[in-house]
């Protein structure tokens, strides 16, 4: 039996893919909708059995609020954050926060539909690997913890980064060529160039990856990245 749910994430694109992929698996998307911001205000008017709320920095102060007024005016709605690997930090506010589940942003859709269900159920929805990681990192924490977005972001020239914006915002090869002032095939070997830097088999998943980690927000703003610099 399906389940009847909601899709929240800052980006609109990634939170109606999904809805997308999860309508065409069965299930009954009530809403595809950004940013997480509203995501309270839309789950207690239309009262669905699981939220999936994503977010690409489940650290910030803040983050989570919604889950929170969720679990006091519709406890009943099992919410499943999708999110980056998380910190102790970002995992155990998750929770405090009321959440039933976490799952990674690069998992298979099959696994966010297992989590979803668990959910349902009243099960906690998170892998075993995510739990132990998290108190591993607690009792032996690292000295300076690595940044997802900063370390994908520094493997990027500037050149590239940018092409990854433009992938992101929808842009196809010959829109990336002319917004560039490149050649088509410049700019198709730039996209393949970014896809296997970031470990990805589509545009999606880049623009997926990058927004999650929060790369995509880093590489809009310009941030210098590279030993080097160059494009």
């Amino acid at each position: 039996m399906g389940v009847r749910l909601m899709v929240v994430d800052d980006h609109r694109l990634l939170a109606e893919a999904l809805a997308s992929a999860l309508k065409l698996r069965g299930h009954r998307v009530l809403a595809a909708a950004a940013p997480t911001s509203g995501a309270a205000e839309l789950v207690v008017s239309r009262a669905p059995e699981v939220c999936l709320f994503g977010t690409a920095a489940p650290a910030e102060p803040g983050a989570f609020d919604p889950i929170v007024r969720i679990g006091r005016e519709r406890p009943q709605v099992a919410v499943v954050v999708l999110g980056p690997v998380p910190s102790p930090r970002g995992i155990a506010a998750a929770f405090a926060a009321g959440a039933a589940g976490y799952v990674r942003h690069d998992e298979r859709i099959e696994g966010v539909e297992r989590a979803m269900i668990k959910a349902r159920a009243g099960e906690v929805a998170v892998a075993p690997q995510l739990l132990r990681g998290a108190f591993a990192e607690l009792l032996h924490p690292a000295a300076q913890p690595d940044d997802e977005g900063q370390r994908l972001l520094r493997m990027l020239t500037p050149r590239e980064a940018e092409v990854l914006v433009r992938v992101a915002e929808g842009e196809d090869t010959r829109l990336i060529a002319a917004g560039m002032r490149i050649a088509p095939s410049t700019a198709r070997t730039h996209v393949q160039r970014v896809l296997m830097k970031l470990g990805v088999g589509s545009r999606l998943e880049a623009a997926a990856l990058a927004a999650r980690t929060g790369l995509l927000d880093r590489a809009a703003s310009g941030t210098p990245r590279g030993p080097d610099g160059l494009a």
